[in-house]
């Protein structure tokens, strides 16, 4: 849970609709209790992340938005090959603290490297 992050430049998010319904029909899928990763290798050469974290999670704008600033301080610290990275919000991930969330995003990185 290191400090400041690193500005998340738009080359590393998926930003159109193609971007996520590729992701999601042909994605592989792993997840556990706080959150849901559909990852699918692409051709741009290094990694990026989409994020799905909807309003079923946690009604609080600035409860989604805490998730997403952890998740976005994780992509930018981890070191991925080429794939893009669709992360859902699970049930219950809006009550879990900062340091938790790390502890779930990590576990599940180890499941993205070769």
């Amino acid at each position: 849970m290191p400090g400041a992050t690193p500005r998340f430049r738009r080359s590393q998010r998926l930003l159109t609709p193609a971007d996520f319904r590729a992701v999601f029909s042909t994605g592989r899928r792993l997840g556990n209790r706080s959150f849901g990763l559909i990852v699918k290798p692409n051709d741009v050469g290094h990694a990026r992340l989409g994020l799905a974290i909807s309003k079923k999670i946690d009604k609080r704008a600035v409860a989604r938005n805490r998730i997403k600033r952890v998740v976005r301080a994780w992509f930018a610290q981890t070191d991925l090959p080429a794939i893009d990275v669709v992360v859902l919000g699970r049930g219950g991930v809006s009550r879990q603290t900062k340091p938790q969330l790390w502890a779930s995003l990590r576990h599940l990185e180890k499941s993205l490297k070769p």
